[in-house]
């Protein structure tokens, strides 16, 4: 697994490493275990235990696993089931292509950053202000929150009918309340506040007549459209006061400049 650098220029400070492992760990944990959930649903909808435990393993982005057996729970035959899963995983072709630029890597450690390219990794990644930082955040949390979905997952296929309603056991808000703690430090500014205002004006209007995973998608287009009109400094860039901007070194973050 990729490790934050210990010495040398650019290297985060120990408390740089400690937030990102602590950042890593709580997200990976509170997911994890809503695998547990999965599972559960999962076998209800039909599938038996191996079919459940490949799903998590290969297709690994649980908004698509959730629409994928909710569909075939309600009955719906296997295109609706795929087209389904597809639409709301194409939003990590996007994160893709946001931290190819950070991450560069080839070969097989490609292979693995796809698989782990997730709502979490991502997230944790563009929490952090260095470049290192985000990587091992992304490193971390992906292969965390990889390894405990999928052992999760696995007990929930096995008891899920002993655990009864997942619900119950507040798993359902354990990965919203750790998504929650990422997102309030990068809300001091009024341009994030509004943006954050209108994307959950947008899904609440949306909850209740469009599809599960479309008003997520539709609130993201928020954070788009603003992005695109006004584009913030990107990770690993540090501001020019010519306008141009600088990126940091590899192997470490730009210089920060004095406020």
């Amino acid at each position: 697994m990729p490790t934050l650098p210990r010495s040398g220029p650019g290297a985060p400070a120990d408390p740089d490493r400690r937030a990102v492992a602590r950042q890593a760990l709580s997200v990976s944990a509170a997911t994890g275990l809503y695998g547990v959930s999965f599972g559960a649903l999962a076998v209800a909808a039909g599938l038996d235990v191996w079919q459940t435990v490949a799903l998590s393993l290969l297709m690994f982005t649980g908004g698509s696993q959730f629409a994928f057996v909710g569909v075939v729970g309600a009955g719906g035959g296997a295109a609706a089931a795929v087209g389904t899963a597809a639409l709301l995983g194409a939003r990590n072709a996007l994160y893709g292509a946001a931290m190819a630029p950070l991450l560069r890597v080839r070969g097989l450690r490609r292979l693995a950053a796809a698989q782990v390219t997730i709502d979490e990794s991502v997230a944790v990644a563009t929490a952090q202000r260095r470049p290192a930082a985000a990587r091992a955040g992304f490193w971390w949390t992906g292969l965390g929150v990889f390894a405990l979905w999928n052992a999760f997952t696995l007990v929930g296929a096995l008891v899920g009918d002993a655990l009864g309603d997942p619900q119950r056991w507040g798993l359902d808000a354990a990965a919203a309340a750790a998504f929650l703690g990422l997102l309030w430090p990068r809300l001091a500014g009024r341009a994030a506040q509004a943006v954050a205002a209108g994307a959950v004006v947008v899904a609440l209007l949306l909850t209740p007549v469009a599809p599960a995973g479309v008003p997520v998608l539709a609130a993201a287009v928020v954070a788009v459209v603003v992005g695109w009109r006004e584009p913030g400094p990107r990770l690993g860039r540090v501001p020019d006061p010519s306008g141009g901007g600088r990126d940091a070194p590899d192997g470490g973050p730009a210089r920060e400049e004095a406020s």
